[in-house]
C-alpha cells in the first residue's frame, strides 16, 4: 500500500498551523476569513503602465510620470494596493518569516495575472536579494511568492541567472529622492538569458526604482518584453 506523502505533509501542516485567520484569528475558515478577505484593497483603479493607484482610471489611462517618461518595462500588474490589511499580510511574510503566506498570496497573485495576461512570458524572474540580506532574513520573499505563481501558471522559474551584486541600503528607509541612486547598478546577469519575454515578480512596488533598475538590466541582456507582477503597489 502506497503512502500519500502530500496528504501526510498537509496533515502535519494543519496540525502545526491551525486553520485560523492570520489577521483576526477567527477559526474554522482557513488562513484568511471571509471578512478579512472582503477588506483587501484590490488595485482596481490604476495606471495602465506602472499600476500606481489612481483616484479613477478607466481603460488605458496613464499616470503623469509614465506619460512623460515610460519605465523600462512594458506593463506592471498589481493585485492589491499597499494599505491595510494587505500591508499587514506582507509584513508578516517579510519580517516575521510566515512563509506559508507566500503560498496564500502567491496563488491569489497568479489568479489575478491569469485574468489579465493573454500571452504568457517565457520565464519568471524574482527580484534578487543580496547575499548579505539573504543571510539576515533567511529567505527571499520575492522568490517565495514567485514559486506558487510559476507553479500555478506553469511558467519556468529562474532565480539563478540574475544576482543583486551591491548590498544597498533598504529602499524603505530612504527618502524617495535617494532611492534611484541607491539601487543604481545593483543587479547583474550571471549567465545568458534565452528568454525574450520575462515577468519580474516582487512583493511590494513603492517608487518603482528597484524593478525599473532590474528591468533596465534585463533590457541590456536582450530581453525584449518585460512585465512586472507585484502583490501590492503603494500610492505615490
Amino acid at each position: 500500500m502506497g503512502i500519500n506523502v502530500d496528504g501526510c505533509i498537509r496533515n502535519i501542516q494543519s496540525w502545526l498551523m491551525p486553520r485560523c485567520c492570520v489577521l483576526c484569528g477567527a477559526g474554522g475558515e482557513g488562513e484568511l476569513c471571509a471578512g478579512c478577505e472582503r477588506e483587501l484593497p484590490f488595485n482596481e483603479s490604476c495606471c495602465a503602465r506602472c499600476a500606481v493607484p489612481l483616484p479613477e482610471a478607466k481603460g488605458e489611462l496613464l499616470c503623469g510620470p509614465c506619460a512623460q517618461r515610460p519605465p523600462p518595462y512594458d506593463r506592471a500588474l498589481s493585485l492589491l494596493r499597499y494599505a491595510y490589511p494587505a500591508d499587514k499580510l506582507i509584513q508578516k511574510l517579510k519580517f516575521n518569516a510566515q512563509l506559508h503566506l507566500a503560498r496564500l498570496l502567491g496563488e491569489r497573485l497568479a489568479g489575478y495575472v491569469a485574468r489579465h495576461v493573454t500571452q504568457a512570458p517565457q520565464v519568471i524572474l524574482p527580484v534578487p536579494l543580496h547575499r548579505t540580506r539573504l543571510r539576515e532574513r533567511g529567505f527571499n520573499q520575492a522568490l517565495e511568492l514567485a514559486r506558487p505563481v510559476a507553479r500555478r501558471l506553469n511558467i519556468p522559474l529562474d532565480y539563478r541567472s540574475c544576482a543583486r551584486v551591491r548590498a544597498t541600503a533598504a529602499q524603505s528607509l530612504l527618502p524617495a529622492a535617494e532611492r534611484r541612486l541607491n539601487i543604481k547598478g545593483a543587479f547583474q546577469i550571471t549567465r545568458p538569458l534565452a528568454a525574450r519575454h520575462a515577468a519580474i515578480v516582487d512583493d511590494v512596488m513603492t517608487t518603482g526604482h528597484t524593478v525599473e533598475e532590474f528591468a533596465a538590466t534585463l533590457r541590456k541582456a536582450g530581453v525584449e518584453k518585460i512585465e512586472v507582477w507585484v502583490l501590492a503597489r503603494a500610492a505615490p
